[in-house]
């Protein structure tokens, strides 16, 4: 099936851009096809909440101005907060060096090595997300997720509010100390009752294996693409709630039933597992969504 294309994004709004088709239709068919890379960076305002989905063109580019205005009065507290949070909070300056060191190691160039992503500037936005969400806390995963975001969208301020929102939207999922672990004991739990003989083999050789599977959370699976299309491809499901809330513990058992019968057959114990799901490399996000659908139509019979 055809991603949903340009001609056919603007047909979905009427003449003062509001859209006439519902929620339900546009994420039914986000999961079944996906969004051409033609209207993504503005589809994905609609799926983060940054913009809301009863609002007609004026009122986006009001929302527009308002998001804009709203970054730099934050930017600028930060400024002013900066040299107190260097000195008064302790964690402060420990974030900011992990922070640094994560985008040392982080890969901005393209295949023609032009730069893609300026670092500073993923840098100020790290920071400022961190000040401004402190629950959230800081975990590596969060520079390439932004890096997605700062490839989509081409204003500093888009980019930010683009990433908090996603943020908010799968916190349940990927932020480590609020959601990570409740999807490992969905992982776990959805194994016992969906196979029973996988589930006694990890509780046998490698009691471990699941709680060791945080990664793919924490990344939201970007590891395990050989493209950041696919990458784009899977958020946006994540995004729609299609076709079930926390359907990303239904795409991790399904990374697993792709590795069981290699397991079971060789009697893998715990650190052959890990490293047999680490390799799970450049597959393929439509077919990856294809077969998660299927795992949530056979757990619903």
């Amino acid at each position: 099936k055809l991603p949903i294309d340009q001609s056919e994004w603007e047909g979905y709004f009427d003449e003062s851009g509001h859209l006439v088709k519902s929620w339900d239709f546009i994420s039914s068919n986000i999961l079944d096809r996906g969004l051409d890379p033609s209207v993504r960076s503005e589809a994905w305002k609609f799926l983060t909440g940054y913009y809301p989905w009863s609002s007609s063109r004026d009122e986006r580019l009001a929302v527009e101005g308002m998001r804009r205005k709203s970054y730099e009065s934050l930017a600028k507290m930060y400024d002013k907060i900066q040299p107190l949070l260097e000195t008064q909070f302790r964690g402060f300056s420990q974030v900011c060096s992990f922070i640094n060191s994560d985008l040392q190691r982080l890969y901005t160039r393209d295949a023609q090595g032009q730069t893609r992503v300026d670092k500073k500037q993923m840098e100020k936005i790290l920071l400022l997300s961190y000040v401004c969400n402190m629950e959230a806390e800081y975990q590596q995963g969060f520079r390439e997720m932004l890096l997605l975001f700062h490839l989509l969208a081409e204003q500093e301020h888009e980019i930010y509010w683009l990433f908090q929102f996603f943020l908010q939207k799968t916190e349940h999922s990927c932020v480590m100390n609020i959601g990570v672990g409740k999807n490992l004991v969905m992982l776990k739990a959805l194994i016992t009752f969906m196979d029973p003989t996988f589930a006694k083999h990890l509780e046998g050789k490698g009691t471990q294996v699941i709680q060791s599977l945080f990664p793919w959370f924490c990344f939201s699976f970007q590891r395990v693409f050989k493209s950041f299309y696919d990458v784009w491809r899977l958020w946006e499901v994540f995004l729609t709630g299609k076709p079930c809330r926390n359907f990303q513990v239904i795409v991790a058992y399904t990374l697993l039933q792709t590795v069981r019968d290699q397991i079971l057959r060789e009697n893998m114990a715990g650190d052959d597992i890990l490293m047999l799901c680490g390799n799970l490399i450049d597959l393929d996000a439509d077919q990856l969504i294809s077969e998660a659908c299927s795992t949530y139509n056979r757990l619903l019979k």
